[in-house]
């Protein structure tokens, strides 16, 4: 049971934790925090939050819990105004896509209370941003992937843990680089290949035509390239060793692609295709058993 919970940036995440979490009975208080004092009214109104405060120092007196959910590059000055004020045995955590970047924030910001701190990143989320598009149902049977330090408290380890399986969560432990290796191939690179893509659309001429006639794929394979820009220009600057490696690699399979269509290399064109749908398939009966 979570006595107070703090959220800092209450959006699609943070929001749809608090409302999980109150749904199950979980937190007896919720506060958020943001710059946005408009934003955290329209929170409470949703009934996502019971109060707010744009001050970080005020808005964590007394949580036991804080959930730092601010873009990557906001992460160490948040820590940094938090740790005066932090309660004796309060827990952090955060929701970043990129583990190394906050974990470095961290340690700068929280210094002694760096113990408290408990990495998380939930794989879950929509193109959409904002409270008003947060929901209670967005963690169910989603990972959570937890990347704790050695000097990460083994019981903030199992709060965390136990907070986000009462959010509907599957709770899984990765070490830091690890993950940044795996999210780098699996989320970021998709996200940036979207965004470049609609990008590349939106420079061709007749952009209006192009766009018009765009079939069913191009919506669902760009659809990710509505989220939030700041968020994913954070992520891949935060996550930037792998994230190259990520596109390097997906680039000279590109090469490849490229030069079997120009020599017209049909058994090419279908061993690939055919390997593709294959891991595909696969991929997608892991899904439906689950």
């Amino acid at each position: 049971m979570i006595n107070k919970l703090c959220i800092i940036g209450v959006g699609l995440i943070g929001g749809s934790l608090s409302r999980a979490l109150r749904k199950q009975g979980y937190c007896k208080h919720v506060t958020g925090c943001s710059r946005d004092a408009s934003h955290l009214q329209r929170a409470v109104e949703l009934g996502v939050i019971d109060d707010y405060d744009t001050d970080i120092t005020k808005a964590v007196q007394g949580a036991d819990m804080i959930v730092v959910a601010v873009p990557l590059g906001a992460m160490q000055a948040v820590f940094t105004a938090m740790r005066p004020a932090l309660a004796e045995h309060v827990v952090i955590t955060d929701v970043g896509s990129s583990k190394a970047s906050v974990v470095e924030a961290a340690k700068a910001g929280l210094v002694e209370r760096y113990q408290d701190f408990v990495p998380g990143h939930p794989i879950a989320g929509t193109e959409k941003s904002g409270v008003e598009a947060s929901f209670s149902e967005l963690f169910l049977q989603r990972k959570v992937i937890l990347t704790p330090i050695a000097e990460t408290r083994p019981e903030a380890v199992e709060a965390v843990r136990t907070m986000w399986q009462t959010a509907g969560a599957e709770v899984v432990a990765l070490e830091v680089s690890h993950h940044d290796d795996v999210l780098a191939a699996t989320s970021h690179l998709p996200h940036v290949l979207a965004f470049t893509l609609v990008e590349s659309m939106a420079q061709m001429g007749d952009r209006d035509e192009i766009f018009q006639y765009a079939a069913g794929g191009f919506r669902d394979f760009t659809r990710i390239a509505s989220s939030d820009p700041v968020m994913w220009a954070d992520i891949c600057l935060a996550n930037h060793d792998a994230l190259l490696a990520a596109v390097t690699g997906f680039q000279a399979d590109l090469d490849k692609l490229h030069s079997a269509i120009e020599r017209g290399d049909r058994q090419a064109l279908m061993d690939l295709f055919t390997r593709a749908k294959q891991a595909r398939d696969r991929y997608a009966e892991g899904q439906t058993e689950q």
